[in-house]
């Protein structure tokens, strides 16, 4: 960053420097040929006026202008062109000049002017043509540089300007850019620390973004450790409990009653270890997904009517009374992921029910369409309602894991629902029951 500010610096004064030289030369040319045209004005106007010109008839032979006008050449025409006097050339050498565009428009004007490139290519002749009174015309020229050639002889000081200015500015923008960068990098290295000012007020979306994404960072890094750290526990809970059963039974120390009631430990244990696998997958997956999910308009009401049936089973097993009432109405949502949400919600208001409780879902399009999943069980403390999306988070642990519970529902379903842009309400007491509300 701080070479590339020294060198846009260096350009930028290359530039205006040269941008200088070229402005200036422009406008000390116009000058200049201002200056040569008022010369040549006033040369004509004394030569009009002197003696030698009077006459066409007379002797141009007398007429000597070479040492008294060295750099000035004095051409003077007939009415018909031809060149009587010239004193730089013999006028009998000469060719008609009636076409010449300064002597034509003096004929027509009573004066005229131009510019003529000379052979040289590096210098210009400036004439001027003037109408006398016996219908002759004078005309004066002159040879001055041409703005190619002024460019040319300036070259070198300007060579030796921009060699200066250019030393001066990398002096300059090391020292302006080391000023620059220097808060930057301080607050880059107390990044972390928001109470360092930002040093520039542009700055500041900039590194509250950053500091943001920082933090973010982090805390996704912690929950990324605290996941795997509680899937480290949570797989080797039941695991260690399938290596000890196993290698009771395999060493002959369980007596043949006994043997049913280990067998069944270890299904029950192979059952929940496949459940955390499946859950522990799922999450994975809705977390690493790139593309967005296929979302369709769909029917909520019709979602939720095919997932109840298929929960109502299990229910009757555990003697819950499963309800299901509401309206039809429509939401963009992915059909799998809101059958997986409502079965998670349902789900969980079963395990956490006593026996003969009762869990009522309902499909409400008020305002927005609203999903709510209401029972009648244990209830959630208060203190407790904060975490309990989060991964592997149990209100009851020893509860959670004899009806099977893996402790990743409640974060699938917040999962679910951030991709769906709803949100989730909850409302519970302890003893009386929980209810939650999908918004979408």
């Amino acid at each position: 960053m701080k070479k590339k500010i020294n060198i846009r610096l260096i350009a930028i004064a290359i530039l205006g420097i040269i941008s200088t030289i070229i402005g200036i030369t422009y406008i000390y040319y116009g000058l200049f040929k201002a200056r040569v045209r008022d010369d040549l004005v006033v040369s004509a106007k004394l030569l009009k006026d002197a003696h030698y010109f009077e006459s066409v008839n007379s002797d141009t032979d007398n007429i000597d202008l070479s040492a008294d006008m060295e750099e000035l050449r004095v051409t003077w025409v007939a009415n018909d062109g031809t060149v009587i006097y010239d004193n730089d050339t013999d006028a009998l050498n000469l060719e008609n000049h009636a076409n010449r565009p300064e002597i034509r428009t003096a004929f027509e004007k009573g004066s005229g002017e131009s510019v003529r490139k000379s052979d040289t290519m590096n210098r210009n002749t400036f004439y001027y043509a003037v109408l006398l009174d016996n219908g002759t015309v004078l005309r004066v020229a002159t040879e001055a540089e041409s703005i190619g050639s002024v460019f040319v002889s300036a070259a070198p000081m300007a060579i030796l300007i921009i060699l200066c200015i250019v030393g001066i500015c990398v002096t300059l923008s090391h020292m302006l850019t080391k000023q620059l960068i220097r808060p930057i990098e301080k607050m880059a290295e107390n990044i972390e620390d928001a109470g360092v000012e930002t040093p520039y007020k542009e700055l500041e979306p900039f590194a509250d973004m950053i500091r943001k994404q920082h933090t973010d960072i982090l805390s996704a890094a912690k929950a990324r450790q605290d996941f795997t750290a509680n899937v480290s526990h949570e797989l080797k809970t039941p695991l260690t409990a399938i290596l000890g059963y196993a290698e009771l039974l395999e060493g002959g120390m369980v007596e043949r009653e006994q043997e049913k009631h280990f067998y069944e430990e270890i299904r029950k244990n192979s059952d929940r270890l496949l459940a955390l696998i499946n859950d522990i997958i799922r999450l994975s997956e809705l977390d690493r997904s790139e593309k967005e999910p296929s979302f369709t308009q769909i029917d909520l009401f019709d979602v939720v009517s095919e997932s109840i049936e298929g929960l109502r089973i299990g229910a009757k097993q555990k003697n819950i009374d499963l309800e299901f009432s509401g309206e039809h109405c429509m939401i963009r949502g992915n059909r799998e992921m809101l059958r997986e949400l409502v079965e998670n919600l349902v789900q969980n208001g079963v395990r956490y029910n006593n026996p003969g409780g009762r869990v009522s879902v309902s499909v409400l399009k008020k305002d927005r369409p609203i999903l709510i999943v209401k029972d009648n069980g244990i209830g959630i403390p208060t203190s407790d309602q904060e975490r309990i999306f989060e991964r592997f988070y149990r209100v009851d642990k020893s509860r959670s894991k004899a009806t099977g519970g893996t402790g990743l529902g409640l974060a699938i379903v917040k999962h679910i629902v951030e991709l769906h842009d709803a949100k989730i309400l909850l409302d519970s007491a302890l003893g009386v029951g929980t209810t939650i509300e999908v918004i979408f």
